[in-house]
């Protein structure tokens, strides 16, 4: 069903030449939405997952911005106000993960997560509500992690992150309550996407088993024992960006085949 109140709008999704951000690029192009796409992939990466997103016929651009430069998160804010007339949705999807003990955890590997998966939402929130204000319409859609509400050995800085992004959502939630501008956090458990499916064979090589069994022992904290898929993540992130869920803020939405309810 199409979400007619997502037409003409203008989106930014980071990290979205690929996987989970990817299909919530492509799921808010196939809504008629314009798309500001961003990723350090490849030149032909990109270009291929531009061209995806491009042939549902609404406006895509890409910008190269570091999500670890704020002056350069500023100025991709600013460039899509520009462009399209203003940013009414913001999806902060770019992440990085490293896992290790903690007490041998490298300090550049934490600065880099935090800066990624935590700053980087903070610089672009921060760029974006102005506009947002202005306009008095905006939906901010963060994509967190199980890991934004459970624990897991050696991911101290992911872990990190991800709790410090429900918060930082929460508190803009609350700041814009007034106002017709809503933010959310979308948590995933494990989904299927190309960076989880090479790691399958690795998987598979380092505890000598199938890669059929490689999957299960990548899903044991998932009580669905299923992936989930982009596609799932970007029908929600379409709902939260429409008029239905204007009552929807400081929320944070599991989709995790039941991994936190236990």
């Amino acid at each position: 069903m199409s979400t007619p109140s997502l037409k003409g709008k203008t989106a930014i999704v980071t990290g979205s030449t690929s996987g989970i951000g990817l299909g919530i690029a492509i799921a808010f192009a196939t809504e008629g939405v314009n798309v500001v796409m961003n990723g350090l992939g490849s030149a032909a990466d990109n270009a291929a997952a531009i061209e995806q997103v491009s042939k549902f016929g609404t406006k895509v651009t890409f910008d190269p911005a570091n999500m670890t430069k704020p002056d350069e998160i500023a100025a991709m804010v600013a460039k899509a106000e520009k462009d399209f007339g203003g940013l009414d949705i913001l999806v902060n999807n770019a992440g990085i993960q490293h896992v290790s003990p903690i007490e041998t955890f490298p300090i550049e590997k934490w600065d880099a997560i935090i800066a990624i998966n935590l700053t980087s939402a903070f610089h672009s929130i921060r760029a974006a509500i102005p506009g947002m204000k202005k306009r008095n319409f905006g939906r901010i859609i963060n994509i967190a992690s199980a890991h934004s509400l459970r624990a897991s050995p050696f991911k101290a800085a992911y872990v990190a992150a991800k709790h410090g992004l429900d918060g930082l959502t929460k508190t803009v939630a609350l700041e814009c309550a007034e106002l017709q501008i809503t933010a959310n956090c979308i948590s995933p458990g494990f989904v299927w996407t190309p960076l989880v499916e090479k790691q399958i064979p690795d998987i598979a090589k380092t505890q000598n088993i199938t890669e059929d069994a490689a999957k299960r022992f990548l899903l044991a904290k998932q009580p669905s024992k299923r992936f989930g898929t982009v596609e799932q993540i970007g029908a929600l992130a379409v709902y939260l960006a429409s008029d239905a869920a204007v009552a929807v803020t400081g929320s944070n939405y599991s989709i995790d085949g039941g991994w936190t309810a236990e």
